[in-house]
């Protein structure tokens, strides 16, 4: 017979992982959505070209709500981060990993500002500022759905997990790739603009609703 006592003494450590995953995955979509609501609030309210326009216009140094988009990039950050930390043991190590270098990477974007425009090459002429900002961004969205991917393939995660990662990154993926074409071939307009918005939209996306599902999940489990 077991000894009195002795599941408790082994379930206990289980129980805090479980709760601070859960605190993790709250925290995270508290983070996620507003985030999301900051930087919404600074593109729309902004003085920005609307649409044909990146969304980093918004976050130039003297822009009426740069402070805002700011704040709301860096609570982006947070919640990946956040993220990684809420996923359950045994999931594949490289997606904990890319949602890590996917917050660094998102918070330098909010640190560094690009000029007027947000130039990038081929067609317009960058400064350091923005190069760095851009392949920041750029870096920060490909560490996402690479993360993605990841969970989408971990047996570990729960099958909401995967489901929504493999959901999403079979949706962003053609996206960036077209986003990235079009930057190429016709440079910043209503096509890239348009594109940028719908994989930013779909990012968000997946960030709240997995940490949500992550908070619920460990909140059930810990109280069987």
């Amino acid at each position: 017979m077991a000894e009195p006592g002795r599941s408790g003494t082994t379930s206990a450590p289980r129980v805090g992982a479980d709760v601070a995953r859960r605190a993790a995955g709250s925290a995270a979509a508290g983070c996620a959505l507003g985030g999301a609501v900051a930087v919404t609030v600074a593109v729309v309210a902004g003085p920005g070209p609307g649409l044909t326009g990146y969304v980093s216009e918004a976050g130039i140094a003297g822009s009426g709500h740069a402070a805002t988009y700011r704040i709301g990039v860096l609570a982006l950050a947070a919640a990946l981060l956040l993220l990684g930390a809420a996923l359950p043991p045994g999931v594949w190590a490289a997606a904990p990993a890319l949602l890590a270098t996917g917050a660094v990477f998102t918070a330098v974007s909010g640190a560094v500002t690009c000029s007027a425009g947000c130039p990038l090459p081929p067609f317009e002429r960058a400064t350091t500022a923005d190069l760095v900002h851009g392949g920041a961004s750029i870096a920060a969205t490909a560490s996402v759905v690479f993360a993605m991917l990841a969970l989408a393939v971990s047996g570990s995660a729960a099958p909401a997990v995967r489901r929504l990662a493999g959901v999403t990154a079979a949706l962003a993926l053609p996206l960036c790739a077209t986003v990235g074409l079009a930057m190429l071939v016709v440079g910043r307009g209503a096509v890239v603009g348009v594109l940028e918005r719908l994989v930013l939209v779909l990012l968000a996306a997946w960030g709240l609703a997995t940490a949500t599902v992550l908070a619920l999940k460990h909140r059930q489990a810990s109280s069987l």
